[in-house]
């Protein structure tokens, strides 16, 4: 999505944590910024990386994910999931410009060089946009609700490495699909269809296609094989957990907890999307030959 919005005046900025090399960047990040009418507004443990001489003004990852107009985060994939999955909470949908401090990422798509381009692109009012789809994800047990979280890559319902295989039984909607002896499950969106996905054999689904990927973690029987289905089904993933069994569900690698016998994951497309700024013009298959090393000898 290409157009003019009201160029942000608040902006959150976030690094990796412990990223040392972003530290001499955040002083001449705020100063730039104040230049252009634009105030920096820095997460807690990335302002700690910046010298205590200089003056700042500090927020928590969750103050950035409703009070600013714009994110900019310093690091890699993982550092940018984090934060989208904050602002999905809050319902804001903030955009995030990703800038990655090591290799080309898919989501951190910027690179170093290309950090004061994309930010005068940024706060130009004219500015490439990317909507991705979110998961909401519930697990319910006894009955209710034990909690709910936002996305952006996948929720695994996975083993721990000393059990066994586990059964799960799958739903798409109301219907019942299968049982699973695997290793695990994974539900992803086309944005985490190159993350844990494809390491487990799923297919690269791009960005824009209004799917979900359910997909087999090493499955007993070959013939279970990874599902693409329509964003508007549910999935509802119940593992059969008895005394010897750990099963854990994890959400983008983020947060996750064990799993106890009857829970069950409820896996949906989210109410909110993630508004991902794409200052360059790199496409998507330039980042995938990058990233993959496709056609490379």
């Amino acid at each position: 999505m290409t157009g003019p919005h009201q160029p942000p005046t608040r902006v959150g900025i976030l690094a990796k944590s412990q990223l040392r090399a972003a530290a001499s960047h955040l002083v001449d990040i705020a100063v730039w910024l104040e230049r252009r009418g634009a105030q920096a507004i820095f997460e807690t443990e990335t302002a700690a990386l910046m010298p205590d001489s200089v003056s700042r003004t500090v927020a928590t990852k969750q103050q950035l994910a409703s009070d600013v107009e714009m994110v900019l985060v310093l690091g890699g994939d993982g550092t940018l999931l984090g934060m989208a999955d904050c602002i999905g909470e809050a319902g804001s949908g903030i955009p995030i410009l990703g800038v990655n401090f090591g290799s080309l990422g898919f989501l951190t798509e910027v690179t170093l060089t290309e950090l004061y381009p994309a930010l005068e692109a940024a706060l130009s009012g004219k500015v490439r946009f990317e909507e991705r789809v979110m998961l909401q994800c519930t697990t319910r047990r006894a009955g209710g609700t034990l909690a709910r979280h936002i996305a952006l890559n996948d929720a695994v319902v996975t083993k721990s490495a000393r059990s066994r295989m586990i059964d799960l039984s799958v739903w798409v909607g109301d219907d019942f699909v299968t049982r699973v002896k695997a290793d695990g499950l994974i539900v992803a969106t086309p944005t985490g269809s190159t993350a844990y996905n494809l390491a487990a054999g799923g297919p690269i689904v791009q960005p824009n296609v209004d799917a979900l990927i359910v997909t087999p973690i090493a499955p007993h029987t070959l013939t279970n094989r990874p599902l693409v289905i329509p964003a508007t089904s549910s999935v509802r993933i119940q593992p059969i957990v008895d005394g010897r069994d750990e099963v854990y569900v994890t959400f983008d690698g983020q947060t996750a907890y064990q799993l106890q016998a009857g829970d069950e994951i409820l896996v949906r497309r989210a109410d909110v999307c993630l508004r991902l700024i794409r200052p360059t013009s790199r496409s998507y298959y330039q980042v995938l030959r990058a990233k993959l090393k496709w056609g490379e000898r």
